[in-house]
Order: structure tokens, then C-alpha cells, then sequence
């Protein structure tokens, strides 16, 4: 992307916010059309970019935005169909390249109408790219993750360190000596934020995320040599069935056992009716005798996924307060 070609954004709420603020950082030219009046008087203050106060489904506001000089267009608007269809304007302007946000994932592959038909190059779904985070450090969280790589010759083993694990307080260097028959290798410890890569005398911790390659015929027997078991979350509750908290259940129901709450009760009605392995139910999160009385003391992990960031903390201390501690993660 060349530093002078410019790029137009639809929307400037949170995400088109963030994506103009970087652009701008990094000295790209950025056009923004927006119609809440009261987000570009925001965005003024700080934002060194071309604001238009207008509608992405009027054309008038494209020309007055010379839509045909771009060479990028995000669409970041609230309306999936509004980005959609602002992805055909774009090209009618030559717009060579656009990017989309959809909360929807019907788009996805087996859609009806493909990226290629709304000439999208690429389509980006938030809620959709936390949702899978969330399930991989589910995954990775249940204490021990196997993930296959170099074509499935290999396996890498990532597990959390408790004052039981029998890696606790030992090197790598004693580890190759004490299980010399089988080639592997810790290739990383993640502690706290930062991820290390260990040198021989480097002593695992307590609440360390250790990560060790091996070959795929000597994990599970690596792993009984180690006394590591191979166990995954069983119970989990989930507050908030947004898109994301409905994704997620969606994701992990057929794995774990969940209970989701919700406090709409329109919503929680629709939920129970389209999650087949999730126990939906209507209160609030916030109410320790509803997480008490939900079942919380029996499970194992606990995600706050509603849309409102006091809340999402709040209800996590409070869980994280009633919940039993040994091998539970929030």
C-alpha cells in the first residue's frame, strides 16, 4: 500500500475510529464519511483526516468524498448491509480494493452470494475473529492443547504449570536428561504477558503456559513418561448471548457443557431455541445468587461476553470471588 494512495472509511465508530487513528499514525491520506454529526465533532479533536458529514448510501456524499480518486475503501458502518452494498458502490468508482465489516457470518463459505459477487476482496468479522480466540485459549486453557504442524509429523504440547504438574520448578535441561529416549524440545514458556524462549537452565514456573514439540509418535508417550494428563474443560458459563457469546457457545457446546445467560429475555428465548446443546438462562450476571444458583462452584471456566465492558469486569471478579480456584480460568 503506497503512503500516498488514499483511503476512504464509511464509519467512524469504534472500529473505523481505531483503523482511521493508525492510518493517519502512519501517514496514509484518509477520507472518512460518517453521519452522526456528534462522532465526527469527536473525531475532529483528534483526528487529522478529510471528515464529511454524510450518508454512505448517497451518492452526493462519494462525490464530495471523489470517491474516484481512492485507491482503498473500508467499510466499518454498523450495517452489515450498508457495508455490503458501499463494496459495489466502490467499484462502480474504481475503487481497486474494499474491505468489509459484517457481524453476520452468512457470508462465510456456502453463502448464497459469495465476496466476488459483491465485489469484496475482503470481509472481516470481529465478533467472529474474537469468538475463535476465545475458543483457542479455551482449548488452550483446558491444561493441555495438541496441535499437529509440519504436516502432521509433529506435535506441540501447551500446557499450564499448577503446583501439581510434575514440570514445575524443572529445566528444559533436566527434562531432555530425565526423558532422554524421546527427541523433543521446550520451544517456548509463556509467563504473564511476555513469551520466552528458553535457554537450558531457564526454570518453569507456577502459572507458566509451557509449550514442547515433539514428534507425533512420542507425544503420547512423552506425555505418560511425564505423568501429564490430557484433559479438557467440562463445565463452562458464559455470560452475555451476543454474537460473540452465542458463537462461542455454538463452537464448544458439542465439547463442553454450558450454561449461558442472558439478560433479554426476548433474547434468551430466541437463544434457547437455536443452541441445541446449551443451557440458556434469563437473569443477571451480576447477581452472585444467580451464578451461585446457575452452578458456578462446579465450573471450570467462566466468559463475560456482553457488550458492555463495566459489566464484563464486574461479573469476572465476582466469579472469579465465588469460584473454587484449582484449574478454573476466566
Amino acid at each position: 500500500m503506497s503512503k500516498d494512495e488514499n483511503t476512504l472509511i464509511l464509519g467512524i465508530g469504534g472500529v473505523g475510529m481505531h483503523l482511521a487513528q493508525r492510518l493517519v499514525h502512519e501517514g496514509y491520506p484518509v477520507t472518512v464519511i460518517e453521519s452522526d454529526s456528534e462522532l465526527l465533532e469527536a473525531a475532529a479533536e483528534s483526528l487529522d483526516a478529510r471528515l464529511i458529514c454524510g450518508n454512505a448510501m448517497q451518492l452526493s456524499s462519494w462525490r464530495e468524498a471523489h470517491a474516484q480518486d481512492m485507491g482503498l475503501m473500508i467499510a466499518a458502518t454498523n450495517d452489515d448491509s450498508t457495508n455490503m452494498l458501499s463494496s459495489l458502490i466502490a467499484d462502480r468508482f474504481g475503487i481497486e480494493r474494499k474491505i468489509v465489516r459484517t457481524r453476520s457470518i452468512d457470508l462465510m463459505d456456502g453463502s448464497i452470494l459469495s465476496p466476488e459477487d459483491l465485489k469484496i476482496d475482503l470481509i472481516v468479522h470481529p465478533e467472529e475473529l474474537v469468538a475463535q480466540e476465545i475458543f483457542r485459549l479455551v482449548q488452550r486453557a483446558s491444561c493441555n492443547d495438541l496441535t499437529p504442524v509440519g504436516d502432521g509429523n509433529m506435535r506441540v504440547l501447551a500446557m499450564r504449570i499448577n503446583e501439581d504438574s510434575p514440570l514445575l520448578f524443572k529445566t528444559p535441561k533436566e527434562l531432555s536428561a530425565t526423558h532422554s529416549e524421546y527427541n523433543f524440545r521446550v520451544m517456548a514458556i509463556a509467563r504473564g504477558i511476555s513469551t520466552i524462549i528458553p535457554q537450558a537452565e531457564e526454570q518453569i514456573r507456577p502459572l507458566d503456559q509451557v509449550f514442547i514439540m515433539a514428534r507425533t509418535e512420542d507425544m503420547m508417550p512423552l506425555m505418560d513418561m511425564m505423568k501429564i494428563e490430557h484433559k479438557n474443560i467440562e463445565h463452562m458459563m458464559i455470560l452475555g448471548g451476543g454474537l460473540v457469546g452465542k458463537r462461542v457457545a455454538q463452537l464448544l457446546e458439542k465439547e463442553v457443557e454450558i450454561k449461558l445467560i442472558e439478560k433479554k429475555p426476548e433474547r434468551a428465548e430466541e437463544l434457547a431455541t437455536k443452541l441445541n446443546n446449551t443451557e440458556v438462562i434469563h437473569g443477571d450476571g451480576t447477581d452472585a445468587n444467580l451464578l451461585v444458583m446457575s452452578g458456578l462452584d462446579s465450573t471450570e471456566s467462566f466468559i463475560a461476553t456482553t457488550g458492555d465492558n463495566e459489566t464484563n469486569i464486574i461479573s469476572c471478579l465476582l466469579a472469579k470471588h465465588l469460584m473454587n480456584r484449582n484449574n478454573r480460568d476466566l
